[in-house]
């Protein structure tokens, strides 16, 4: 029997390159049939497209490579919500860089686990190279009470990097209290009911960010365990961004510890135009980072940056076939100490490839494109009498709905849009009603399409209700 080519090796690239054309020629023809951000007619139709494709994924005898290829990266990409499409808006899910896919491909090629240094020598030594480039850039003369230079885990994402900061904060102070604003993200939650934590104490957010009143008074209160407050810097609704300086007062007069979750915000970092809105940011025990958000990465990106690496240490673990005592003494790197999972990809080296090619100035660049999108969309709602809008965003959010219109109305507007596969927009719940989300991270797009997405959405709310719609 034929045996199939690895991806490895001196032989890899060339048994890769006739593949990805097969690959490159698939997405192309899907987004081409697909004809727009979403496929139309809903979950049942394209659910029907692909079994149609596909009808068996295990036949008796495989159908090669090649028809493989084609029939399914075509299936994935005619039935794909495709972040780079101009009317797909609705979340944090940004359109990779295609230098960053790139090099997500070499990482699949050569499949290093950062469980162990032998299977990956120079991955090990990248991911440490990153993690000190991003910790120092929050805390560049050191972070923590003794100004030690920071560190950072690279995570799956926000809500990874989340439930570490708060198991780091119990494995240090014991069963902590959270704290945290009404508008914080629901991992935080959802980590605290894992990890055995008493229920969060949430306090309002009426504005969309933290009362500061209220957080006073909250921290005032006596109570049996240390306290962790956390806050956020760019919510997933709107983008609104704490009043960190404060926030971190208050956590520094009431000897509370300060997680803050930066998954959308972080990346201003990189911009000298809005790193300001960070400011308080480097006060922090912990930071969430997510670059597969505002970092224009495929999926996984995030990161955990703590001010003080010795908060890492409870993650150390021991397994003798992957770090065995004598092995570490003899200046083998230890790794399972760098997560809580085993197998690991290099999710690093597609950051750093990111990072190097475009540097500072590039990256602040699609930051402040991205930004100036969301204002110039917030603009043309203003100037249009039939939609109202919640407020000029922080960063590159934007929520409005149409004058007039009922909770029910936002949200069937949106199926609408979704159904005839026009465009994608989010909903979000901000001062007690509903709202359509635009969340703009696609650094190419247009005025037209600005124009062209409001059209769209407009002549969606004089569409009658599409059957089966559900309610």
């Amino acid at each position: 029997m034929h045996r199939p080519p690895l991806a490895g090796g001196t032989a890899g690239p060339a048994a890769l390159r006739p593949l990805l054309d097969i690959v490159l020629d698939a997405l192309h023809q899907g987004a081409k049939t697909r004809g727009g951000p979403l496929p139309p007619g809903g979950p049942e139709a394209v659910a029907q497209r692909v079994h149609a494709a596909a009808p068996t994924l295990l036949p008796a005898h495989g159908t090669g490579a090649e028809e493989a290829l084609t029939t399914l990266v075509r299936a994935l990409a005619e039935g794909s919500a495709d972040p780079a499409e101009p009317h797909c808006a609705a979340h944090l899910h940004t359109p990779p860089l295609a230098l960053a896919t790139a090099a997500d491909l070499a990482a699949g090629a050569l499949n290093p686990s950062l469980d162990s240094w032998d299977q990956a020598p120079a991955a090990a030594t990248l991911e440490a190279h990153l993690t000190q480039t991003i910790a120092h850039e929050i805390w560049p003369h050191g972070g923590g009470a003794l100004r030690t230079t920071g560190d950072a885990l690279v995570t799956t994402g926000g809500t990874e990097s989340n439930q570490l900061a708060l198991l780091l904060a119990r494995e240090h102070h014991g069963p902590v209290q959270i704290v945290c604003g009404a508008h914080t993200h629901h991992s935080i939650h959802r980590a605290a009911w894992l990890l055995g934590l008493p229920e969060p104490v949430v306090v309002p957010a009426p504005t969309g960010t933290t009362d500061l009143t209220a957080l006073a008074v909250a921290l005032a209160e006596p109570r049996p365990h240390p306290t962790l407050v956390v806050a956020t810097a760019g919510t997933t609704d709107t983008g609104a961004i704490d009043p960190l300086p404060a926030i971190a007062d208050l956590c520094t007069t009431h000897h509370a510890e300060l997680h803050i979750d930066a998954a959308y915000g972080g990346p201003l970092l990189f911009s000298d135009r809005h790193r300001p809105q960070l400011a308080g940011l480097e006060r922090a025990h912990t930071i969430t980072l997510d670059l597969h958000k505002l970092g224009w990465q495929p999926v996984a990106a995030g990161l955990l940056a703590v001010a003080d690496p010795t908060r890492l240490t409870p993650l150390g673990h021991r397994a003798d076939y992957l770090n065995a005592d004598d092995d570490t003494d003899a200046g083998l790197p230890d790794l399972l100490g760098r997560s809580l999972r085993t197998t690991r990809r290099p999710d690093a080296l597609k950051i750093a490839v990111t990072l190097r090619a475009l540097g500072r100035d590039g990256l602040a660049h699609l930051i402040d494109t991205v930004c100036d999108h969301a204002t110039a969309l917030a603009q043309l709602i203003d100037e249009q009498p039939q939609l109202e809008l919640y407020e000029h965003p922080t960063i590159s959010t934007v929520l409005f709905r149409p004058h007039g219109a009922d909770d029910h109305t936002v949200a069937h507007i949106r199926r609408t849009l979704l159904t005839d596969g026009t465009a994608v927009l989010g909903r979000a719940r901000a001062d007690g009603r509903l709202w359509l989300k635009a969340t703009l991270l696609n650094p190419h797009l247009t005025p037209h399409d600005l124009h062209t997405l409001l059209d769209t959405t407009l002549h969606a709310t004089t569409a009658p209700p599409t059957e089966g719609t559900p309610r």
